[in-house]
């Protein structure tokens, strides 16, 4: 064999092992960042859900209940920001997700008035429309943090995959950023305070 061959096929081993590398990072990071994208469609979807069954419960309080209309508007109010904030799920970012955060839990306090208000309406408290609805909208709430925490579990790993060395390499040449995990909102920690006084 002659000697000019010898670094010939060693750089060609070499090339072909960093294309090897390169190719297995990016194939990986994109179906690491797919996950968490999809498992963010039904972070949304959850939410979804809860916004369609919110007009049904606020017909039926309205149609059984003559009670102020200000926790109602507060509701119909909420639900509206609620829907008027997306986010690109390619491109998660902090201050995106607290936005979301701070919409979606201004929705879920509007809800809680509305709740203990119900308490005052022993007919609409037996009414099966809306024990149902009742019922329904907690299994929703259930559905909403499974979906959060499976969220931030596809996470993990994507981050995990181009933060490390040697990945943390080609992320920035392959342009893979860090996505964000979803954090509750600030005050999360605190019990709520249910006041059932309505004198």
């Amino acid at each position: 064999m002659k000697k000019w061959l010898i670094p010939l096929i060693i750089l060609a081993v070499v090339a072909f092992g960093l294309y090897q590398w390169g190719v297995g990072f990016n194939n990986t990071a994109i179906k690491l960042k797919e996950t968490s994208t999809k498992t963010w469609a039904n972070v949304e979807s959850a939410y979804q859900r809860r916004n369609d069954l919110i007009d049904n419960l606020v017909k039926t309080v309205q149609g059984a209940a003559d009670f102020e209309r200000g926790t109602l508007t507060d509701v119909i109010e909420a639900r509206a920001k609620a829907t008027s904030v997306s986010i690109d799920p390619t491109n998660i970012t902090p201050e995106q997700l607290a936005k979301f955060n701070e919409v979606q839990g201004g929705l879920s306090g509007a809800l809680k008035s509305l709740l203990v208000t119900v308490e005052r309406y022993p007919d609409l408290k037996a009414n099966q429309n809306f024990l149902e609805l009742q019922s329904q909208l907690e299994g929703t709430e259930n559905r909403i943090n499974v979906a959060r925490d499976r969220f931030n579990a596809t996470v993990e790993p994507y981050n995990n995959h181009i933060k490390t060395f040697p990945n943390s390499l080609l992320s920035g040449l392959f342009n893979f950023e860090e996505l964000s995990y979803f954090k509750s909102e600030a005050g999360a920690e605190q019990a709520p305070d249910v006041n059932f006084d309505f004198k």
